[in-house]
This record gives C-alpha cells, structure tokens and sequence, in this order.
C-alpha cells in the first residue's frame, strides 16, 4: 500500500510541475528571450552610437547600397537602440522582430557572410562566432542564432509579461502589434 501512495504522490507531484511549466510557457520563455535581444541589439546600437562610423568600407546588398553610409549608419543605431528598449517592454515585438532580422540579414550579408567562396564546405567555415585566422571565410553564426531566437518573438509574440499582451487585453484583441 506504501508503494501505491509513493507512486500517486510522483505522479501528482510530476503533473503539477508539468501544469505550472506549461502555465509560464507563454510568460517566462518569451520574456528571456526578449531580454536577451534587447541585451545584444541595444549594446550594437550604443556602440555605434558612441562610435565612429566604419560603414563606408562596407558594400550593403541591393536596396541597402542605395542610402549613403552615414544614413545608413543612422538608421542601423537607431532601430538597434528603439528595438531593444520595445524588445525590453513588450511594445511591437513582432515588427521589431521582423525589422531586426532584415537588419541582421543585411549585416550578416555586408559584414559576416564569406568574401568568396565557392563549395559549401568553404561557406560552412564561415558558421563560427570569430573568424579568428582571417580567411576571410566570415563569421556568421552568431548572427543566425539571433534569427533564430527572433523565430518565436516573430510567430508567438512578446508573451503575457509585455505591453503588446497588456494592449491587447486593453483594447479587446484589436493592438494591431501583437
């Protein structure tokens, strides 16, 4: 009969963890993983905003090449510095989702994807955090773990500890940013 009680007590115990887990699933994740970008993108952007602009050197993709590089150093500082405080509160995630992935695309395209390369496994050198030999191989890992991260932000949205869930819930389900 002890080992009856042992193993109902395991299972209610197992299901309640299970049911407190599944109960922050749609709070806890999202709002670390917005933190986290927030963290990375807002750095970038502070960076750049007390630096000095290196986008000159730089040949962006079409339509990118079209803007000048100080405008497009403007703009790259401020959706950086924007997106991460919006990430931070939960405030258009999604459209800031989406408009730092473009942002990332770019940079991965401009700055870290290989300079030449011409089998697979040669762009597969690039998926590192450094490219530490200078092969000129890139380092675009990094970058792609950030799309990565945007995925769920992007198809989920910001969660229930946001602004975005805030409004929604405010304006009966018609915030046009969640």
């Amino acid at each position: 009969m002890h080992t009856c009680s042992v193993v109902t007590y395991s299972t209610n115990l197992v299901r309640k963890t299970i049911s407190h887990l599944n109960f922050s699933a749609d709070s806890i994740p999202p709002l670390f993983l917005r933190l986290l970008l927030a963290w990375e993108f807002g750095e970038s952007g502070f960076e750049k905003l007390h630096g000095t602009n290196w986008f000159a050197d730089l040949t962006f993709p079409f339509p990118f090449n079209l803007l000048p590089p100080d405008i497009s150093w403007a703009i790259s500082t401020a959706l950086e510095i924007a997106g991460a405080v919006a990430l931070a509160f939960g405030f258009a995630t999604r459209f800031f989702s989406i408009a730092l992935i473009i942002l990332t695309i770019v940079a991965i395209s401009a700055v870290h994807w290989p300079q030449h390369w011409i089998h697979v496994n040669e762009l597969l050198t690039g998926y590192r955090i450094v490219d530490e030999v200078g092969d000129g191989f890139g380092n675009y890992k990094l970058p792609l773990i950030y799309i990565v991260m945007f995925l769920p932000l992007l198809f989920g949205g910001a969660g229930m500890l946001s602004l975005d869930h805030f409004l929604r819930a405010k304006f009966n389900k018609s915030y046009a940013f969640i």
